[in-house]
């Protein structure tokens, strides 16, 4: 693994933004700020955000589906795993992904331009030998893995034998250990999700031939990613640039200063930053979005970021134990007029988005929050909403009343 040789310090700044400016930069960097790009669509939106994040649980949708809503509207739902996964030129005999999925800030969507960025990462797990598990016959499993593929072609994990050997969800079968560690490695890649399964293919299938090699030095790697990380938040730390698609923070020092990114002063942030110099050169105009977030968008993975750009504590409290909810499952911050002004916890009861609870800072969000409401519920295929629960009682009536006034 080429070695990666330490940076000098930050220089000085270019530049000084205030708090407002860093918003704006971010908000308009991820897509939430100005008109959207209807015409480059999901696909141009996943380029320009480097990452989509998976995740599993599906309440009004999965995050990967929220994620282009919050951004461009009522997408279909199928047009959009049709951009993400469908590949290239349609019909052609040598149609290629616009995407994969690998390990990038999490399990993530990303652009299949990406690919050789990522050898980097490729080539630890490589060197590393495993990665969660150990392989009985690691060179037999492996190899029965890709004699299946070649074969027969793309295959899930149950259509290679399955996943699990009868106990938890982490007791995996020889076989997923095999497979997944060859995607680990670049040996195999999924480029699709069939009902929320991987379907693993050969690389040297999938991938095309221009972009199916691991020829980049780690260096070269991550000042790309570093790079694009950079262009996807506008302006950030060098925290943000690490966690963005997991590096780390000798990483991001070693190659900052190659990677085209500018330094500046942030107000209030205390701590050296980075911009993209495009951003800087054409300030933030336009109009906002008013939206609810996925609690895996990109804008708030980053809680310590998130707090510090717009002063809103959020958590995701899907693994904590009922009685111990604060703001509920699978709460979404709510968007408006470029910053974070409540939360709701949705569910869907038949055709009723049913906002379990609810949170506003004060009575400016009730608006915002009632038409993010009636947008989800009709982009999800419900004909009403109802409010079960409001930490304030006053906000609870004037938001009801605010619905059934946009239901009319």
């Amino acid at each position: 693994m080429t070695a990666v040789t330490p940076r000098a310090p930050q220089p000085p700044p270019v530049t000084a933004l205030s708090r407002d400016d860093a918003r704006r930069l971010a908000l308009r960097a991820q897509g939430l700020l100005g008109a959207p790009d209807r015409r480059a669509g999901v696909r141009g939106m996943l380029r320009s955000l480097g990452a989509v994040q998976l995740d599993t649980i599906s309440v009004l949708a999965r995050s990967h589906e929220l994620v282009p809503y919050a951004r461009l509207g009522a997408v279909g739902r199928d047009t959009v795993e049709a951009a993400y996964w469908t590949t290239t030129p349609d019909g052609a005999p040598a149609a290629r992904p616009h995407s994969f999925e690998y390990w990038s800030h999490a399990a993530c969507i990303l652009p299949i331009e990406e690919w050789p960025h990522f050898a980097f990462r490729r080539r630890a797990r490589r060197a590393k030998g495993h990665r969660w598990h150990v392989l009985a016959d690691s060179e037999r499993s492996c190899a029965a893995v890709l004699d299946r593929l070649t074969a027969d072609g793309p295959l899930t994990t149950s259509e290679l034998g399955g996943g699990r050997n009868g106990g938890e969800w982490w007791d995996w079968s020889e076989t997923k250990i095999a497979v997944e560690w060859l995607l680990d490695t670049g040996q195999v890649v999924c480029t699709e999700r069939r009902a929320w399964k991987r379907v693993y293919d050969l690389a040297e299938r999938a991938v095309p031939d221009s972009l199916l090699h691991d020829d980049l030095e780690d260096a070269e790697c991550l000042r790309r990613l570093v790079a694009q990380a950079g262009a996807a938040m506008g302006v950030a730390t060098r925290a943000d640039l690490a966690d963005y698609h997991r590096l780390k923070a000798e990483q991001v020092d070693a190659v900052v200063a190659d990677s085209g990114l500018v330094p500046v002063e942030v107000e209030g942030w205390g701590k050296p930053a980075w911009a993209d110099p495009a951003a800087l050169a054409d300030p933030p105009r336009g109009r906002h979005r008013t939206t609810l977030l996925s609690p895996f968008d990109s804008l708030i993975w980053d809680r310590p970021r998130t707090e510090r750009i717009f002063g809103f504590t959020h958590r995701l409290e899907a693994y904590v134990p009922r009685p111990r909810r604060v703001h509920g499952y699978f709460a979404m911050p709510l968007l408006a007029g470029g910053r974070l002004l409540g939360r709701v916890d949705p569910a869907r009861e038949g055709t009723t988005l049913v906002a379990r609870q609810v949170s506003m800072q004060g009575p400016k969000a009730v608006v915002p929050m009632a038409r993010a409401l009636r947008e989800a519920a009709d982009w999800v295929g419900c004909d009403s909403v109802r409010v079960d629960r409001c930490d304030d009682r006053k906000l609870a009536g004037a938001l009801r009343s605010e619905l059934t006034h946009t239901s009319d």
